[in-house]
């Protein structure tokens, strides 16, 4: 059954990865990079303090919180412990797949930017729900980051998958965590 999954998870890659243009990809790599997403994330944390001044802090620390922990069990934990090589870094697909860029740390599964971008989406839908429009948006953008992972060679869909499974379990942890954290706080002050 696990090969079977493989398999499969390796085909629907290299049809997947098979679908580029030289001129986009420039484009797709930047658009993976972080750095690309800075005014999204200044425009976020803005308006998180503009509709919810006084919670502002606590959804700042529970998307903090939710970023730590989904990066350290993606890359710190999973990746060690599975040690299943990036596509770019497998011989089978040499001449096969398409990679642009670097190729990253040597093992894949699963996807450290899809449970990070996922996390943040779900995290900020459940905190601020009915207090900011169109934060669905969000997971637009947690999907658009997911493929270019795909499109650049560097994760098989089922690295996404997961990866996108784990950050939304952390999130939903995270904000349990803040919201017990915060109700727990304020019946100390008001002690």
């Amino acid at each position: 059954m696990i090969e079977t999954l493989k398999k499969w998870d390796e085909d629907l890659f290299l049809w997947l990865n098979s679908f580029h243009a030289d001129w986009l990809d420039p484009i797709v790599f930047q658009m993976t990079e972080t750095i690309t997403w800075i005014p999204l994330y200044a425009f976020l944390i803005y308006w998180i303090f503009k509709v919810d001044r006084a919670n502002a802090w606590w959804v700042l620390g529970g998307v903090a919180l939710t970023i730590l922990a989904a990066d350290q069990f993606t890359s710190g934990f999973l990746k060690p412990l599975m040690e299943r090589l990036r596509p770019c870094h497998d011989p089978r697909w040499e001449g096969i797949m398409h990679n642009y860029g670097r190729c990253g740390g040597l093992y894949g599964f699963v996807s450290s930017h899809a449970a990070n971008t996922f996390g943040l989406a779900v995290f900020l839908n459940r905190k601020l729900k009915g207090k900011m429009k169109h934060l669905r948006w969000l997971y637009v953008y947690a999907l658009v980051v997911s493929y270019t992972r795909i499109y650049l060679g560097v994760h098989y869909p089922f690295d996404i998958i997961l990866g996108a499974a784990i950050g939304t379990l952390i999130a939903w942890i995270s904000w349990f965590f803040i919201v017990f954290a915060k109700r727990e706080l304020v019946k100390q002050i008001l002690k």
